[in-house]
């Protein structure tokens, strides 16, 4: 690896913790980089998972303010997003490499749509959950949206936080910046997991594969991550719900063109 190549591995993670922090989809800025280098394509998702674990842990502690008082939906959340990424980790070692390819832009368009309707639905979900009584914790459907989406964010993870992001949105009466927060707990968990998952399935030479962690490109992507994980949780903590759903949505069309082309 050149040093320009490693330069520029640094500021795409620099770049994907940013806007992890903030929306979600900072994989669509170091995967391609990492294949554009000439990294096989399953080393650099690998690598990649791994890489972008402490820029989504920093983005989390950088939301630390928006988090108090929700230790008990997050925990509960926590519980759905790592148990759906381990899910989807295992699918990534097993499957035919292209087997979401066809599913994962309707994900994002899907994803997107909800983000735009959001707060006219979040509205009705909340004013179902007072004439119920229901608790803090949400629509009786988010826990199976959001372990869904973690085996998504295990599998590949590309607009993951604009998934989560909607299905938050609407489905628990609570403030957009505060939801934000806890997508940010809930990806760093995911990647992490499923990180875990492929470190020990690499080392151990398991179900057949041949995948590989690259120590130095995950080196490279978690120092960038990080400060940009810092970077997005100033920013974006600064932006208006209506402004941070504008971001949300111009992020997803661009990683679903991505996708698509």
């Amino acid at each position: 690896m050149s040093l320009i190549e490693a330069v520029a591995i640094l500021l795409a993670g620099v770049a994907a913790g940013t806007i992890n922090a903030v929306v979600g989809s900072g994989t669509l800025i170091t995967f391609p980089t990492l294949v554009a280098v000439g990294v096989p394509p399953l080393t650099a998702n690998i690598s990649n998972s791994l890489g972008l674990v402490p820029g989504s842990v920093a983005g989390a502690v950088g939301y630390r303010r928006e988090l108090v008082g929700q230790r008990r939906r997050v925990q509960r959340l926590l519980v759905c997003s790592v148990s759906g990424a381990i899910v989807g980790a295992i699918l990534l070692l097993v499957l035919p490499a292209g087997a979401f390819e066809a599913v994962v832009p309707v994900l994002i368009a899907l994803g997107l749509v909800l983000v735009v309707v959001q707060p006219r639905l979040s509205a009705r979900v909340a004013r179902r959950q007072a004439e119920q009584g229901q608790d803090g914790d949400g629509a009786w459907w988010v826990a199976p949206a959001v372990f869904g989406t973690g085996i998504y964010g295990g599998y590949f993870g590309a607009a993951q936080g604009v998934i989560l992001m909607a299905v938050l949105g609407i489905g628990i009466a609570e403030g957009l910046q505060r939801l934000n927060a806890v997508k940010n707990v809930l990806v760093a968990a995911a990647n992490g997991v499923a990180g875990v998952l492929f470190v020990i399935v690499a080392e151990l030479n398991l179900f057949g594969t041949d995948a590989e962690v690259d120590w130095l490109l995950v080196l490279l992507i978690g120092v960038g991550a990080v400060i940009g994980g810092f970077l997005g949780a100033a920013v974006g903590r600064k932006l208006p719900p209506t402004a941070l759903r504008a971001a949300i949505v111009v992020v997803g069309l661009v990683a679903l063109v991505t996708l698509l082309t």
